[in-house]
């Protein structure tokens, strides 16, 4: 039987075209889904449908996904890191240009000018005083948060000629490879925050960073400091951001989410959410996203997960493999080993990985394995979902 598949936005047929025609049905009716494959859509307050075996985003960001809800279910939750970084960092890279160089407030001047030419000459000349910049050679950039773009937005900038300051205490190994040795690292936010002419944010929107900019972290910037937000809206506490403009505790804020309350305000540039909106990165993620997927749904595989561990065992030739999500607690694996060994099988290779409160088991098995056993690892005090491959 071919894997089902349901979408809930329109995905890149680059990505579509990973899941082969004779193995997956793919379409945004497709009923009792073995997977949902989506963009922005909110499965918030969405009954999770019994068939469901994994989610993915294609897309960095799931705060559009109840992680937690999903997870009781055993129900891996996939997303696209670093699929679309260099979008994300482009547009970081304008945003340094457009605070430096006032080029928004600039060219909306420049398009209200009217008369002939040597009118518009004249007013030019007088005007141009009232925009000017700064060069970004010799500036410090702080860059907060050090993944995949974060990563990617320290190294232009060290290109740039700009003195880079890195604060990530959870920093992965892969990036701290590919961050350029030029970028001090720093152990301190408010080291940061004090050095900085521009800030910049590049951490997830979690319960841990919403309001992670506020009151006391404005006070510790220059009055000369303009902040950068392409990561998430609440990132930044916004009332303590209108007081900091208010008091001119900063030069200038520019993001990628307009609100009612940033909107046309002075010292402030707003994108309409621009960051991975380009064909580029919408075609990156919808193949990474449907990668995991197939990985998943066809071997058991999990890479890329927001919250089951990654993990990858080689399939044994002649075995049959068991994917067990459970609970994070002791002899679990003894259980179901033992179940294994009392119904005369005997295990080929077998991977057991942990990540917080879950875990996750492959085993391989040379022969057949009853479903009535699968039935009997599922009814396991603390094993979420399991399933036979």
């Amino acid at each position: 039987m071919p894997f089902r598949i349901r979408t809930l936005n329109a995905i890149s047929q680059a990505g579509l075209s990973r899941l082969p025609g004779d193995r997956y049905l793919v379409g945004h009716d497709i009923t009792q889904p073995d997977a949902l494959l989506l963009r922005s859509a909110s499965l918030h307050n969405q009954p999770i449908d019994p068939s469901v075996l994994a989610v993915a985003r294609a897309g960095a960001g799931t705060n559009n996904i109840p992680i937690a809800e999903y997870s009781k279910h055993g129900i891996p939750v996939f997303n696209t890191p670093g699929a679309n970084a260099n979008a994300v960092k482009e547009l970081v890279v304008a945003g340094l240009f457009l605070a430096a160089r006032n080029i928004v407030d600039a060219a909306a001047f420049a398009h209200r000018l009217e008369g002939d030419h040597a009118t518009m000459d004249k007013l030019v000349e007088a005007g141009k005083k009232n925009y000017v910049g700064f060069e970004l050679p010799g500036r410090v950039l702080g860059v907060i948060g050090l993944g995949a773009v974060g990563v990617e937005v320290a190294n232009v900038a060290i290109s740039l000629g700009m003195h880079v300051l890195g604060y990530d205490p959870g920093i992965t190994v892969q990036h701290a490879w590919a961050l350029s040795s030029e970028v001090e690292h720093v152990t301190s936010l408010d080291d940061l925050l004090r050095r900085s002419d521009i800030v910049t944010l590049h951490v997830p929107l979690v319960a841990g960073t919403k309001g992670l900019i506020g009151a006391e972290q404005f006070a510790a910037m220059k009055t000369s400091a303009v902040l950068l937000n392409f990561a998430r809206g609440p990132i930044v506490d916004e009332p303590s951001l209108l007081a900091a403009l208010e008091a001119n505790q900063i030069r200038g804020y520019v993001c990628d989410f307009p609100t009612p309350t940033l909107n046309k305000r002075p010292r402030v540039v707003t994108l309409p959410h621009l960051g991975a909106s380009t064909n580029e990165a919408e075609e990156n993620c919808a193949r990474m996203a449907a990668d995991e997927l197939r990985w998943y749904l066809e071997d058991g595989t999990i890479q890329n997960s927001v919250n089951f561990p990654d993990a990858r065992l080689p399939r044994g030739e002649g075995t049959r493999r068991l994917a067990i999500a459970n609970s994070n607690v002791p002899n679990m694996v003894g259980q179901i080993s033992t179940m294994l060994a009392d119904a005369q099988l005997n295990i080929s290779d077998l991977l057991n990985k942990s990540r917080g409160d879950l875990a996750y088991t492959l085993v391989d098995v040379e022969g057949a394995i009853p479903e009535s056993l699968v039935d009997r690892i599922r009814n396991i005090e603390g094993v979420l979902s399991a399933r036979l491959l």
